[in-house]
């Protein structure tokens, strides 16, 4: 069963994962722009570092050339965004990048993206499944790759100069010239390095780099930028002087910081950093669009300078549906994902990452000191996260626990509202929330608790994972 979660289809390797599956999935999409009469717009092909990316996205693209579709093929590692960046610039209705994101080294996967390069929605998503459903072996159609581009339905392409660029005229890069950063990059053995390094370079800052070059097991860790597994970037960053230290996860859509101290600064906090900035400091308006479970301190910045707050399911297709609809100004999640209006319209770690070093630079001040003045001025909140494994056999009981029987532990704290928009979300009447759902990228219970200090929100996690009996 091919099936689509959050983050586009991600399987193991060698079970699901396999030749014969990807290109399932290359002649299901290939049939719905066939039948949409949309093989005109062409379609972009990427891929990241994971084992078979390279040769998964020849086969993807050899299915799309037989069926008479021409396909703008990145013959090298790239970071996610691009492609999403590529595809919008090419007005394609549909594209793709070979990837599974942050998940296990043991899983690849494929992202499918519609106009403008944004994430494919689940009515797009469900289609693909239909179409699977009904197609055969026999039914797909291949061509070889190096004929395809003897006959240019396969047009072999490099947009990295494109993707800086776009980035260094939307950044303030003068004055990030005149900061004389020192900055540190961890890419996680994943594809961030070349795009980002260029970006910062073109800033006159002095960047190094760890944890580079090809791993196919991503040096023994999830390639997830978290306080775990940044552990080498904080020690470094506070030990040889790096005013910030740059995380990205594999495909290099999603990041994470680490301060002038050391100190890890959770996705939240990067999402705070930004609107604020770009608020206050840029004088720039609109609103913010944050997912379920991504923190409500955004909501008290966006109502303290008089615009909106919306808070969509988890999913970056559903942050960017909402930002066009608003035309809102920053949309992201807790998981370290987000864009601002203008540039793409998917999550992507290496601009957000340039617009950080962009604020520290333009602000004068170190990351610590912004998010004690956002503090002092909002409130303090902390978000605790625990992710539950649970096997197989156990999920149907879950299931029923938390959505058809809707049951929830004696709180100590009073319940405002519950909400199964996406999960179970319990809303405190201090402000406080606590949200228990199911992973759609790995099989996952994901529990979130924000409370006004960590004690607190720690115990109400616990809380809920021992009602859960996880």
């Amino acid at each position: 069963m091919i099936k689509f979660g959050t983050g586009g289809w991600r399987a193991f390797i060698g079970e699901e994962f396999t030749k014969d599956n990807v290109r399932l999935v290359a002649q299901s999409v290939a049939n719905i722009i066939n039948d949409e009469q949309v093989a005109d717009r062409g379609f972009v092909v990427g891929y990241d570092r994971r084992f078979l990316s390279d040769k998964a996205g020849c086969w993807f693209a050899e299915v799309l050339a037989a069926n008479g579709i021409v396909v703008s093929f990145i013959d090298k590692f790239v970071p996610t965004p691009i492609v999403m960046f590529k595809a919008k610039q090419m007005n394609c209705a549909y594209s793709a990048c070979i990837t599974a994101s942050h998940n296990p080294a043991d899983y690849n996967g494929i992202k499918v993206f519609i106009e403008g390069g944004r994430d494919a929605d689940e009515v797009i998503t469900q289609k693909i499944e239909s179409q699977i459903a009904t197609l055969t072996a026999d039914k797909v159609k291949s061509v070889d790759f190096e004929q395809a581009v003897e006959d240019q339905l396969i047009k072999v392409i490099n947009p990295m100069n494109e993707f800086v660029d776009s980035i260094i005229d939307f950044i303030d890069i003068e004055a990030i010239k005149a900061a004389n950063l020192k900055v540190l990059i961890d890419p996680m053995f994943g594809v961030a390095k070349n795009a980002l390094q260029t970006v910062l370079i073109n800033g006159r800052c002095d960047v190094d780099v760890i944890n580079d070059g090809k791993n196919p097991d991503f040096g023994g860790l999830m390639p997830s930028p978290s306080a775990a597994t940044l552990y080498r970037l904080k020690h470094l960053v506070a030990a040889e002087g790096y005013d910030i230290g740059i995380g990205t996860d594999g495909d290099a859509d999603r990041l994470g910081i680490i301060d002038e101290k050391g100190h890890f600064i959770h996705p939240n906090e990067v999402l705070i950093l930004l609107y604020y900035y770009l608020l206050k400091y840029k004088g720039w308006k609109g609103s913010v669009v944050r997912n379920i479970a991504t923190t409500h301190l955004l909501d008290k910045i966006a109502h303290d300078h008089g615009e909106k707050s919306f808070e969509v399911p988890v999913g970056f297709k559903h942050i960017s549906s909402q930002m066009e609809a608003d035309d809102s100004l920053i949309g992201g999640e807790s998981s370290g994902g987000l864009t601002i209006r203008g540039h793409i319209k998917g999550k992507d770690g290496v601009f957000a990452s340039s617009l950080l070093v962009e604020m520290i630079s333009v602000t004068g001040k170190k990351l610590s000191e912004l998010l004690d003045e956002i503090y002092s001025r909002y409130g303090y909140a902390y978000t605790a996260e625990g992710d539950c494994t649970f096997k197989a056999s156990e999920k149907e009981a879950l299931y029923n626990k938390i959505y058809v029987e809707k049951q929830l532990p004696e709180f100590d704290f009073d319940i405002e509202r519950v909400s199964y928009e996406d999960g179970a979300k319990v809303y405190f009447k201090n402000g406080g929330w606590v949200i228990a759902r199911f992973s759609g990228t790995e099989p996952l219970l994901r529990i979130f608790s924000e409370m006004e200090d960590q004690e607190t929100a720690e115990r109400v996690l616990q809380q809920v994972k021992a009602f859960l009996q996880l």
